[in-house]
């Protein structure tokens, strides 16, 4: 019987947002890449892009030879727990996905891991390849793909595709041998293919905790505190990035320092990032000097360019601009005139976010910046719509907390707390 390892991932700049996946099929004997699918599938979630990676992934191998056995490889601890049987699936979007590639092999053939972040990045790169052509209006094409070139290093250390083909060979029956150990120790692993054969991924036996997730060690934490106030906050007036950079206020001053106060005491800042606008960096440099610590600066944490608008009212903007206004509450693609989008500066911020959380991987991080990265970075870890973006209270020099952790899954702990304020 021919052995296969699929690889699969999928991405979403803005989650949901311009989506895409990429998967490959690899000889688990030789450590050749047999088999290269990705796609541009337009608006959609991180999950749902990973599981049609997942889907497409096991088409192609299954075209290859229908009775091989499969070993899915994938960074999202999400898809692999859900398609093992230990987790189950309640989002509407994920259930015909899983039945679908749960169908394709008989579940006896087909075995999933989760694997980091970095040994993915063959499936990883061809997602943001078929993203990248999405955004210029075209199709991936493999004959332009260079993804298994770039990520070639990637696999150093692990089962296949390190060192000469004997190698590799010899590492794909290590792998085996320990993957029907695993199944021999573990009966959830053959209820789980059981369940996905009824199209029903439901664990069959309780769990301990929030169905027993692997240890992903310490993630990275980000402590964000909205800037104190300035003239302009009590007035609800538009103050973005765009001409209007006001200082803090004296109860804005006040609001840092209680803020530093309450930091000092909990001691568990390792490190100060700052939108690099002046009140941010006012309120960034208050809780420096107490914890002594520098403070680095991140374009990416600036707040939206509201463009016309800024310094304005709601409902000055309601008066002057209300079929502009309609539309920019209606879609996050629209922008005030001259200004930035929402979904503009979501890319923006998911891009700060990716960086800095690698940067600062396992570490608490405290990012002082704005009402909408904050609320951008709630949103997305939530995996909420856009418009939810009106829907959070977030006060001045209020304290909020998203940790991330190694297989790319967020946990929003704490959002608006004023308490240090009182």
């Amino acid at each position: 019987m021919r052995e296969f390892i699929v690889e699969a991932d999928g991405g979403s700049r803005g989650n949901p947002g311009p989506a895409g996946y990429g998967s490959v099929v690899i000889d688990a004997a030789t450590g050749e890449t047999l088999r290269e699918a990705a796609e541009y599938i337009g608006v959609a979630t991180n999950n749902v892009a990973e599981y049609k990676g997942l889907v497409a992934g096991l088409k192609a191998a299954h075209e290859l030879d229908p009775a091989a056995s499969v070993h899915v490889r994938m960074d999202s601890k999400l898809v692999v727990e859900q398609m093992s049987g230990r987790w189950k699936i309640k989002h509407p979007d994920m259930k015909p996905l899983a039945a679908e590639a749960a169908r394709i092999f008989p579940p006896a053939q087909v075995t999933y891991e989760w694997i980091p972040r970095e040994k993915n990045k063959h499936a990883d790169r061809l997602a943001n390849e078929a993203m990248d052509a999405g955004k210029r209006g075209e199709r991936w094409e493999p004959a332009d793909s260079t993804a298994e070139l770039d990520a070639g290093a990637s696999r150093a250390g692990a089962d296949v595709r390190s060192g000469p083909p004997g190698d590799a060979a010899a590492g794909a029956a290590k792998s085996r041998a320990a993957l029907a150990e695993r199944r021999e120790s573990d009966p959830l692993a053959d209820a789980g293919a059981d369940v996905r054969a009824a199209g029903n991924v439901a664990a069959q036996a309780p769990l301990v905790g929030w169905a027993a997730p692997a240890d992903l060690g310490t993630p990275a934490t980000f402590v964000l505190l909205r800037h104190g106030e300035t003239a302009l906050t009590p007035q609800k007036r538009f103050s973005g990035s765009g001409g209007t950079d006001p200082s803090l206020s004296d109860v804005g001053r006040e609001q840092a320092e209680r803020a530093a106060t309450a930091f000092a005491a909990r001691g568990t800042i390792q490190a100060i990032v700052s939108s690099p606008l002046k009140r941010c960096q006012e309120t960034a440099q208050a809780v420096a000097a107490r914890l002594g610590l520098d403070v680095r600066i991140d374009e990416g944490l600036r707040e939206t360019d509201f463009g016309a608008w800024e310094g304005l009212t709601f409902g000055e903007v309601r008066s002057r601009q209300p079929e502009e206004l309609n539309a920019w509450l209606a879609s996050p693609d629209a922008a005030p005139p001259g200004g930035e989008s929402f979904a503009a500066v979501a890319d923006r911020v998911s891009a700060a976010r990716d960086r800095l959380a690698a940067e600062y991987a396992g570490r608490t991080v405290l990012l002082v910046t704005h009402v909408t990265p904050i609320k951008t970075l709630v949103r997305l870890a939530l995996g909420a719509p856009p418009e939810s973006l009106f829907r959070m209270e977030l006060s001045a020099a209020s304290v909020s907390a998203v940790a991330y952790y190694g297989d790319g899954n967020a946990s929003v702990r704490l959002l608006n707390d004023t308490s240090h304020l009182r």
